[in-house]
């Protein structure tokens, strides 16, 4: 079973991470990398690309773009705190990566957090609509009102601060002093690697 894109999960069985000075520590990171890129970075680019050589009321994929960042979302802060398994977790992780992640958390408090939660996340995951009186945008800033007060979100932005944080994190992992970091990483990776034999 593979992992990532031409990376089988026994590759990353094989590495040696016990030791943080190990070079293979290189690859887990590229493998991650390449899983990230693959899965959700390159599809809302693609979508992004191709609703952006439209006018603004031609655009249509943006739901599909909030999607994806949302399950990015939910990801990526997995894989911060280790979790196997985010069932009832989803709401609190979501408010803590959006009130505690760089590039984010000057724009939202909890409360702000928890209403992106439940009218974008659940919303569209779960109803295929948007729960509340907010829009989703292609233009302008990550989060604001238009001139008749309806507030918005920019999925475009959303989509280069979530590329901006996956940089971070990779940028934190390739650094052998954040050991606990790596740690609650490998319980992530090692998990899908096993669970990817099973499948």
């Amino acid at each position: 079973m593979y992992i990532a894109p031409a990376i089988h999960r026994d590759e990353w069985l094989k590495l040696k991470l016990d030791d943080n000075g190990s070079p293979d520590w290189n690859r887990a990171i590229e493998i991650f990398d390449a899983r990230i890129q693959s899965r959700y970075l390159e599809p809302a680019d693609l979508l992004i690309d191709a609703d952006e050589k439209r006018s603004l009321v031609e655009r249509r994929y943006g739901f599909s773009i909030m999607a994806i960042n949302c399950i990015l979302i939910e990801t990526l802060q997995s894989f911060r705190d280790g979790l196997t398994d985010t069932k009832s977790k989803s709401k609190e992780m979501f408010i803590k990566f959006l009130t505690q992640r760089e590039g984010f958390r000057e724009h939202f408090d909890a409360t702000q957090a928890e209403r992106f939660y439940y009218d974008f996340r659940c919303g569209i995951l779960h109803q295929a609509e948007i729960m509340g009186p907010s829009l989703l945008w292609s233009v302008g800033l990550l989060k604001g009102k238009k001139a008749d007060g309806t507030p918005y979100i920019n999925r475009t932005k959303v989509n280069e601060i979530l590329k901006d944080e996956v940089k971070r994190y990779s940028d934190e992992l390739r650094n052998p002093a954040n050991s606990e970091l790596r740690k609650i990483f490998r319980t992530k990776m090692d998990f899908i690697a096993r669970k990817a034999d099973k499948a």
